[in-house]
């Protein structure tokens, strides 16, 4: 018999997204069965090996069937309300009417449990998932990775290349978690074929400063970087309540002033991790801020000489 076979079942909602197709692709790597939850078959994971389960995730009766069987159900679903609160809610009435034993919710974001009510939308939808989550009948963990670590370059960069500045609002002294993708999903991964995970499982690739970064990025690219101050708490707060205010409704999970929520919680201290579970499956090769940046440092070095 394969020995495959002789592996728990996981099923995958949100496989096709960029965290979820990750995750997929970690679980196959560690010899789980796979079974992906698709709107339609993905050519992306036509390679990985996985079963794709073509599901309408608003169908109850058809959902309940596609998890039927599987040790745990992840979710790698992304959005607002719709989808964390009503697709996400749908699949986990589904995991609780096939007896589904464990459920992965998608956190995999910065401590929602110490942030404030009101402060950040996303952490809030989160925060309400986790009470409905808590009084289903079903086994859950919560993944909190803090902000990937393409925040650093991405939609709100820390790290502003051109200037050789390293953005930060309040102290520089704070300290920021990171985790990358990658490291999260095979994370994931683990916690999913793990039985005994409990409730919350925290983790960080790295755990740096606005000044440990102009730091590190002084020593990376042997000339100086500096600290750019863009103002105190109350300054990020009153921009983002006029950015906010400006911003046509939308569902798109991360608008401008969403990622500047996001800035707030991290340079508060509030969303920070604590009491990490970094070593709980044995990983040891997180990807730090150097990996992350050293592309990029690479190539700016490249265009400079």
């Amino acid at each position: 018999m394969d020995g495959k076979q002789t592996q728990p079942v996981v099923a995958v909602a949100g496989a096709t997204g960029d965290l979820g197709t990750r995750i997929v692709r970690a679980l196959a790597t560690k010899g789980a069965v796979v079974r992906a939850l698709v709107r339609r078959p993905a050519d992306k994971l036509a390679h990985v090996g996985v079963e794709q389960v073509t599901v309408d995730l608003g169908d109850d009766e058809a959902l309940t069937r596609a998890v039927s069987g599987a040790a745990c159900v992840v979710s790698a679903l992304n959005g607002t309300a719709p989808v964390i609160l009503e697709a996400q809610g749908q699949l986990l009435d589904a995991a609780v009417a096939a007896g589904i034993p464990r459920f992965i919710p998608s956190d995999f974001c910065l401590d929602y449990l110490a942030t404030r009510p009101g402060d950040n939308r996303n952490m809030d939808l989160r925060r309400r998932f986790a009470a409905r989550v808590d009084a289903a009948p079903i086994r859950a963990t919560s993944i909190l990775n803090g902000p990937f670590a393409d925040l650093l370059e991405g939609q709100a960069p820390i790290v502003l290349h051109r200037f050789r500045r390293v953005l930060f609002w309040g102290d520089p002294d704070q300290v920021f978690d990171f985790t990358a993708k990658d490291d999260v999903a095979a994370f994931t991964a683990d916690a999913a074929l793990d039985p005994d995970a409990p409730r919350y499982l925290r983790i960080s690739g790295d755990q740096i400063s606005p000044r440990g970064l102009a730091e590190l990025l002084t020593g990376m690219e042997g000339r100086r970087w500096r600290l750019l101050r863009a103002g105190g708490i109350g300054r990020l707060s009153a921009i983002i309540a006029v950015a906010r205010a400006l911003t046509p409704e939308t569902d798109a999970p991360f608008p401008a002033w969403q990622g500047m929520q996001y800035l707030r919680d991290m340079s508060t201290g509030r969303g920070k991790l604590h009491g990490l579970d970094n070593a709980r499956y044995g990983k040891a090769d997180w990807v730090g801020a150097a990996a992350v940046l050293s592309p990029t440092i690479q190539r700016t070095s490249v265009h400079a000489a």
